[in-house]
Parts: C-alpha cells; structure tokens; sequence
C-alpha cells in the first residue's frame, strides 16, 4: 500500500515556476521532513498537499487513493491535518473551544438533529469534549484550557495549534516550521512532541523546517529543495553532507 506520495509535482506562479517535477514517498510511522533556503518551494508543497493549491502537472496519492482534486476543505475527512508558519487559531477563543473546533470534521450529526438537541448530539457532544481533553492531558496543556489564545505565550500557541490539528484524529499530520519563533528550550520540548505523535498516537508526520537541530533529532527521511527541485533525499545526515545542499545554503 503507498500511504503518501507526492508524484512530479508542478506549479507555476506567472513566469516562476515554483515546484518542479517534486516526487516523494512518506511510509507509515515516519517523519519526513521538507528541508531548503527561502524560497525554496518548501511551504508551496504543503499547500499542494492541502490542496490549498492545484498541482500544473503531478498527482498526489494517500492510502492508495488519488487525492490529486480533493476539495481543501474535505482533505482533513481524509486523515490529513495541517499546522502553519504563522499561526492560524481564533484569538478570541479559548484554548478548549479551539480544539473543540478542531472535531468539526468528525462531526456525524444533521441540522434539525442539533436544532433539537437530541440524545444522539449530546452523545456526540460529550465524544468530542472527551478527545479534547484527551489532547490535552496529551500536550500538557491542563493549565491553559480555559484561557484565551490571545493571551498566551507564542510557543504556547504553537502547540495549541498543533493540538487542534491532532483533535481531527489524522494519519498524516503536516507540521509547517514548528520551530519558527521557539527558543532553543521550545524546541526542544516541541521534538520531544513530534516524536511521542509519532511513536504513541501512531501519526505519520510530514514537516517544513528550517532548524537542522530539530530536523536531525525527529526524521527519518529528508528531502531538500532549492529553487522549487530536489537536491537530495535521504537521512538527515546524508543531505546535510550533500554537496549541492551546502551549496545552496552556504553560497559556496
């Protein structure tokens, strides 16, 4: 079974041609990582996978289907979830009404049935009110559960975002640069968490990043990128030591 490939993806933007002819394969259980300068086309191909954007030329595959077309917002009823570079949650909210919202794709009820309120929507109620906590005790965010998102700390809202993507339940989880904006002690805390998703939720993740602390620490695979193609796929150390991929970021 092929549970996520990426096969020749393409896109241009006017005259620029941001991804060119990208192919990869992600197995279950691992951390594969999207690594390369500015520009590079890295976070352009997690919104392929999102379908945030339509491939020119290439196909997208996940658990042996071709989700190449699917609609952006029917991507996450497949068992892919996403986090971004900057952070996307509801300031005003708390941080248990944003992972509630989180469960909105799992949501199994009709209309009139909610305007009623009836047995089985209050049974459906508590279910996602008890994956939230579940999340929560998960990413230790007891402390924080009533409190506003405005108000809490940016690596906090880091990992309330992450929270809120794993309350879909997905199989592949995008992390889009998880370390952006964390102190040295953030990230590390924040690979102590990629890891524990992987090796006890089971979630398969697929990451942008650009700290190669934390790259080397949680990934099994790496492909780097620059000017939209690959350079290198392999293990962390291996494209670290590639040729091309040093000259790309040192400009050597």
């Amino acid at each position: 079974m092929t549970f996520f490939a990426a096969e020749g993806l393409t896109i241009n933007f006017g005259g620029i041609r941001a991804v060119d002819d990208v192919s990869f394969e992600v197995e279950p259980g691992q951390v594969f990582t999207i690594i390369g300068p500015n520009g590079a086309g890295k976070t352009t191909i997690f919104n392929l996978v999102s379908r945030i954007y339509d491939p020119l030329k290439g196909r997208l595959v996940f658990c042996d289907e071709d989700v190449t077309s699917v609609p952006p917002h029917q991507i996450a009823s497949y068992g892919i979830a996403r986090t971004f570079q900057n952070i996307e949650l509801f300031e005003h909210a708390t941080v248990l009404q944003n992972l509630l919202l989180g469960r909105h794709t799992l949501t199994r009820s009709r209309f009139w049935e909610e305007v009623l309120f009836l047995p089985r929507v209050r049974a459906l109620e508590l279910e996602h009110r008890e994956a939230a906590e579940r999340v929560i005790d998960f990413l230790d965010l007891q402390a924080y559960r009533d409190s506003l998102v405005v108000n809490l700390p940016y690596g906090m809202r880091k990992v309330v975002e992450m929270a809120r993507a794993l309350c879909t339940q997905p199989r592949l989880l995008l992390l889009d640069e998880p370390s952006s904006g964390l102190s040295v002690e953030e990230t590390e805390d924040m690979a102590f968490w990629i890891q524990d998703i992987r090796t006890l939720l089971g979630i398969t993740v697929l990451m942008v990043e650009h700290d190669m602390t934390l790259v080397s620490a949680v990934s099994d695979r790496v492909l780097a990128l620059n000017y939209g193609r690959t350079l290198a796929l392999g293990t962390a150390q291996e494209v670290q030591q590639h040729p091309e991929v040093i000259k790309a970021y040192l400009g050597a």
